[in-house]
């Protein structure tokens, strides 16, 4: 009877982490689009990103208003990316895999998925992850600036 009682114990906080990491994660992409879709709302009814067709602006200005485009142009990509990346990881949920890591298959911690719910993997690996990355950088560089001698 005991470990009937223990069984539903894990199905049932299984089932409540999953039904809670679904709510965030659902929030979370109901945010974004929020953001995006007035975002690009307002892009329509403005008829250009930064909102200044039908002024007369100087080189300035100009300049101006195209590093503001490009800015909120490259919000708007990166939040659609963000976008993609929940959705990615609403898939991994309902097929029982979301909230382990990719790399040691132990449980994402809840804050960090909290602060970042497409994260797939967990504090350590992405850490030992991000270190081999940036050796390999620093070794590609190296071998980039011996080879200016080598050109000589």
């Amino acid at each position: 009877m005991k470990n009937t009682h223990r069984v539903e114990t894990a199905v049932g906080t299984s089932l409540s982490r999953y039904s809670e990491l679904k709510q965030m994660l659902v929030g979370r992409r109901r945010e974004i689009q929020a953001e995006v879709q007035g975002k690009m709302r307002g892009v329509r009814q403005e008829g250009t990103w930064g909102g200044k067709l039908n002024e007369v602006l100087d080189a300035v200005e100009s300049a101006e208003a195209d590093i503001q485009e490009d800015l909120e142009f490259a919000l708007v990509q990166m939040k659609s990316e963000t976008l993609n990346k929940i959705n990615d990881a609403l898939g991994r949920l309902e097929q029982g895999n979301y909230g382990n890591c990719f790399d040691c298959g132990e449980e994402i911690a809840e804050k960090r998925l909290r602060a970042l719910p497409f994260a797939v993997r967990c504090k350590d690996c992405e850490q030992a992850r991000e270190n081999a990355e940036q050796r390999e950088r620093q070794l590609a560089a190296r071998r980039g600036s011996s080879s200016l001698f080598l050109d000589m």
